[in-house]
């Protein structure tokens, strides 16, 4: 068979009739697998006759050589089910895909050759994106249309424009695409003007944009840099993301639903994105960077027409009125019963948590263990740790000299640190160093100042050896720009008044696989006393353990409320959720309902910056900051 999709100068042939592809975005990875054919019904219901997915290599490569197309990585199964769903596919294969997902989509353990240089033709890393294409096109070409499936168009690279203009490494993709069987459409996307175009297409694919407003001045545009083609908006930006910190995004439905108008009426195809957001489980959210790093939040809701937990916005309604004058389609109300689906839906009832237990991690076997030592700060990538915090650990030799009254010690300082470090000496805790949420501020070097707590560590002054412990915590690699491929750790080094100190011992954490060995360790350790928070002597005890549990009678969708913890990642039966952080805009973590299971359901929180004093189930998302948390500015 052809290809299903033929260009032409009025618009997109499908199989020969005119075609105008309304998509949405859909991202498997970010949904739960048990969930995907409900989400997309939801995508048929707002009339889509398309779905839109980026395919994340650090999801299906999480160690060179080790392959998984199963669970969260099963795209072939998610084709498959959209096929039923009599949805087309667009499928974005990378290898880079920003969509503020953990380093572009691309796996660590490439970074840990420094001399490999992403997204050009850097021989080392072609021949990666090559072994990883010969395992991973063979999925996508046997599910394209012209084989029996429904894969329409595939995408070569993404966003190159706003990168680099390296035609060779453009080309070089293309080519690899065809020879491994895509016989589809090929099109790059790009943003919407010259400066990106010109660096992001390459012959032999048809170029689309990618926007948010001013659809008319694009069209325009487009009309002048892209002649004698169909136009299609790859990515319509109808909400946004949020990073910690900041206040939540929102747009409304009408002003969305108005720019929706203005592409199909002038036959513009388009991609919505997102349609769907979903979530950014675990720790697999990215970072951007503009003059600090400002890391996503775990939930990728992206103000999107479906909501994180498939609840029908009014963006929803508003996008579906202006696609049904485009299309045939039936009352909402009838279409949602065809499809068998509720327009809410089911959420446990909000419930508080009772906290049945906290612990100290730092008495458990992660903080005890003799670890391998290394000359100076490996980085993460050094060491194999993808996601997650490593341990540092060592003696050191301090003074305390007495000046204008008041003992002080030298700091210790923390040269190019990537991203927040946790600092310990002599089983005093210090207050973090590094990144706090889009916070702009200086953090080289990172400076851990010891003279606060100087009479504690030696309060006739003096000298003595004492052992400094540092947890750096990665809080997600660049996905987007000039800062891509960044490494973890501290990449620069300690040094202390003179020196740089060396012979560290080593551990990474991997906390996303940990869910397991926490638990072990809060059901082994003594329960920390009752503190009125987290802070002050008590804080000699973080990071902590929290447990709590609740009994569900049937599984439901929920928004575990963490409000009033302070930072770390959750865990629901083992399974990481993600990230949470108390400088907001997000307070609660969706939970959905193929994580729980009848009866009891386990609760786990490692918490790095406060005990948390409350725990409870909320129905929705909650946005804001909390009202402890500390100040970012």
């Amino acid at each position: 068979m052809p290809a299903a999709l033929t260009p032409t100068p009025e618009g997109f042939l499908r199989h020969g009739e005119p075609h105008l592809i309304v998509s949405g975005a859909l991202h498997y990875f970010r949904v739960h697998p048990a969930q995907w054919r409900d989400r997309l019904r939801r995508l048929v219901a707002l009339g889509c006759d398309t779905v839109e997915t980026y395919v994340a290599w650090n999801v299906h490569q999480s160690a060179p050589g080790e392959t998984t197309f199963e669970g969260f990585a099963d795209v072939g199964r998610f084709l498959d089910l959209a096929a039923e769903e009599g949805l087309d596919a667009i499928v974005r294969p990378g290898p880079y895909i920003c969509a503020e997902w953990e380093n572009g989509g691309f796996p660590g353990w490439l970074l840990a050759d420094r001399n490999l240089r992403l997204r050009h033709r850097d021989p080392r890393y072609l021949a990666a994106v090559d072994a990883w294409f010969d395992e991973l096109i063979p999925v996508i070409a046997a599910r394209q249309s012209a084989r029996g499936g429904n894969v329409v168009m595939v995408q070569v690279e993404n966003e190159y424009g706003s990168y680099g203009d390296d035609r060779e490494y453009l080309a070089h993709l293309r080519d690899g695409l065809i020879a491994r069987g895509i016989e589809e459409l090929l099109v790059t996307s790009d943003g919407p003007a010259r400066a990106w175009l010109s660096g992001g297409t390459i012959d032999g694919a048809l170029a689309t944009v990618n926007f948010g407003s001013r659809t008319l001045e694009v069209l325009a545009m487009a009309e002048e840099e892209l002649p004698g083609q169909p136009q299609m908006c790859m990515e319509f930006w109808n909400g946004w993301f949020d990073h910690w910190g900041e206040d939540h995004h929102a747009r409304t439905g009408g002003d969305a639903a108005d720019e929706l108008a203005r592409m199909l009426e002038h036959g513009m195809s388009v991609n919505l994105y997102m349609a769907h957001g979903g979530t950014n489980f675990g720790l697999r959210a990215g970072a951007n960077h503009d003059g600090a790093l400002q890391p996503t939040t775990t939930s990728y809701d992206y103000d999107a027409p479906i909501a994180e937990n498939g609840a029908l916005t009014e963006k929803f309604r508003a996008f579906r009125e202006v696609i049904a004058a485009h299309r045939d389609l039936p009352p909402l109300q009838a279409h949602l019963a065809e499809l068998g689906l509720e327009a809410e839906p089911a959420t446990l009832p909000a419930a508080e948590l009772a906290i049945e237990k906290v612990s100290s991690l730092r008495g458990a076997e992660r903080f005890t263990r003799p670890a391998e030592i290394h000359p100076v700060p490996p980085a993460f990538e050094d060491v194999g740790l993808e996601r997650g915090m490593m341990r540092l650990s060592r003696e050191v030799e301090i003074e305390a000299v007495p000046r204008d009254g008041r003992l002080e010690i030298e700091p210790l300082q923390l040269y190019d640190l990537h991203d927040r470090a946790y600092v310990s000496v002599g089983g005093v805790a210090l207050e973090p160093v590094g990144v706090v949420g889009d916070q702009q501020r200086p953090t080289d070097p990172a400076t851990v100042d010891l003279t606060p707590v100087a009479e504690r560590l030696l309060p006739g002054g003096g000298r003595c050896t004492v052992r400094v412990e540092i947890l750096v915590e990665s809080l997600g690699r660049v996905n987007f720009g000039p800062r891509l491929g960044e490494r973890k750790g501290i990449l620069g080094g300690v040094w202390q008044t003179v020196r740089f100190l060396h012979d560290w011992e080593v551990a990474p954490w991997p906390l996303e696989e940990m869910g397991e060995e926490l638990a072990a360790a809060l059901d082994a350790a003594p329960p920390l006393e009752d503190a009125a928070d987290g802070r002050g002597g008590a804080a000699d005890a973080l990071p902590v353990l929290v447990g709590a549990s609740f009994v569900a009678d049937t599984p439901e969708d929920t928004f575990l409320d963490v409000s009033e913890a302070g930072h770390g990642v959750a865990f629901i039966n083992g399974f990481c959720v993600g990230r949470y952080w108390d400088i907001g805009p997000q307070q609660t973590l969706y939970v959905p309902a193929p994580l729980l299971r009848a009866g009891r359901n386990e609760v786990l929180l490692l918490d790095l910056e406060r005990r948390p004093t409350r725990l409870a189930l909320a129905e929705e998302h909650r946005f804001g900051r909390a009202a402890h948390a500390h100040p970012t500015t």
